[in-house]
């Protein structure tokens, strides 16, 4: 049953990659366009089994949270190039204290989308799996970076040296 729920739930997230897809392919680059499209696969496929959607569910769940991880990337992207922008041993503490507000600025613009989005969620997907959700992105970056980290030492699982 279980090795059945998860064909099926990998079988739905092929399906609505099509949105997902199109959007890889705006954007041709050989050899990090594939990956990135291999990683957003897993991605989707790892977060439709932690949540368990249902077809229904995830026909409109995904739409949402592609939007939702649109505008967490520009806001991210803003906050990032802001900082990099910023040369602060030229910069009076009058400045700086402004630049250091903007950065608060963007953090908080990223809290009050979550927020909106969780009500926007909770509207398509249960409360329970809003909280799989957030929980799902994290543990999947954890993941990420754990065989990224054991591709580069040679295979030593992160925390058992």
């Amino acid at each position: 049953m279980i090795r059945f729920l998860s064909r099926f739930c990998l079988l739905v997230a092929l399906a609505l990659l099509g949105s997902t897809g199109a959007r890889a392919q705006a954007a041709p680059q050989p050899m990090a366009g594939q990956r990135g499209t291999r990683l957003e696969n897993a991605r989707i496929a790892y977060i439709t089994n932690k949540l368990a959607l249902t077809p229904e569910q995830a026909q409109r769940f995904w739409p949402l949270f592609n939007e939702f991880t649109d505008k967490r990337k520009e806001l991210r992207r803003q906050t990032r190039f802001n900082l990099r922008q910023q040369d602060f041993s030229a910069m009076s503490d009058k400045d700086i204290r402004a630049a250091l507000d903007e950065q608060f600025k963007l953090r908080q613009g990223e809290i009050n989308l979550e927020k909106e989005y969780v009500e926007k969620f909770a509207k398509v997907i249960s409360l329970r799996q809003v909280v799989q959700l957030m929980q799902a992105e994290r543990d999947f970056t954890k993941e990420l970076i754990q065989r990224l980290d054991n591709r580069r030492s040679g295979g030593a699982p992160r925390g058992q040296d």
